[in-house]
């Protein structure tokens, strides 16, 4: 077993996959998901689409693969969908190179070909883009242009949805990181509606998947995943997703208990009489209005 450390700079944060010498076969890879994770990945991924109302009859969905961990397990998932009986929406695997080395785009490519996720990549100059007129702090910029770029070929495609790979643990970290660092509550949506491209919609169906069993999975499979592969914010100022992922697991070894389950379930259990105030359709609300 070999150790492969990747280090995911559009989150900021570190994470080890233990890669096989010898790499799971497809069939094995694709059976482990509906069978050895099937509690904490393809149940939970069901029930992200039931519960959240996703996928529609009719719908065509794109699938923005980034070559990460994420977004593989993702495309594997739809895969899975159809191959279960769920055929009244079509899929379309989609992958941006904003700018990749070339070694790192061959293993985007060879990670797909093997997991035989047919993705349809194009190519953007997002990364030098994102470094000439974002300064110190291109992450954001990046993450802005590139959830754009898969709009717009989402949009050429004919689709009206894209899936994205944020998983149960992107959530309750925005979540805290909108109240300690943006001073307002407001939580990363299971669906949202596109501001800026007519009958877009944004999914996220692995809404309720912990990213650990994600990181399990990878593991199995002996495929090493794409990190953010951006060398330019590598030599930048990062964010502070990495330190609210490290607060939430210090509470947890303080026992605090099932802290992450209780940041999830803050946002659905507001309660607007006991709020100083909110906004909604853009209209603030102040709780003196109804005092």
């Amino acid at each position: 077993m070999r150790y492969v450390l990747t280090n995911n700079l559009a989150n900021n944060s570190c994470e080890t996959f233990n890669v096989s010498e010898e790499l799971k076969d497809l069939q094995a890879i694709e059976k482990s998901i509906i069978k050895r994770y099937r509690k904490n990945i393809w149940s939970k991924f069901i029930k992200a689409i039931k519960e959240y109302e996703l996928i529609q009859d009719g719908d065509k969905i794109a699938v923005a693969i980034s070559g990460g961990k994420d977004s593989l397990l993702l495309a594997k998932l739809f895969q899975e969908l159809k191959k279960n009986g769920k055929n009244n929406f079509e899929v379309e695997f989609i992958a941006m190179d904003p700018g990749y080395h070339k070694d790192i785009r061959k293993l985007l490519e060879n990670n797909c070909n093997y997991l035989n996720i047919p993705v349809n990549i194009y190519d953007a100059d997002i990364f030098e883009v994102a470094d000439k007129i974002a300064g110190k702090y291109p992450c954001y910029m990046c993450a802005r242009m590139r959830r754009g770029s898969l709009y717009a070929k989402a949009q050429e495609l004919g689709c009206n949805k894209l899936a994205l790979g944020h998983h149960f643990n992107d959530v309750i970290e925005t979540n805290l990181l909108n109240i300690l660092c943006a001073g307002n509550f407001k939580t990363m949506m299971p669906k949202l509606k596109a501001q800026n491209f007519e009958n877009m919609e944004i999914i996220r169906p692995l809404y309720l998947i912990k990213e650990e069993y994600i990181i399990r999975w990878m593991n199995y499979t002996g495929l090493m995943p794409l990190n953010c592969a951006c060398m330019v914010s590598a030599k930048k100022i990062g964010s502070t997703r990495v330190k609210i992922k490290q607060l939430i697991e210090d509470m947890e070894k303080d026992g605090f208990t099932n802290v992450d389950i209780n940041i999830f379930r803050s946002a659905q259990n507001v309660e607007l009489d006991r709020v100083l105030g909110y906004s909604k359709n853009g209209e603030y609300h102040n709780f003196l209005d109804d005092y």
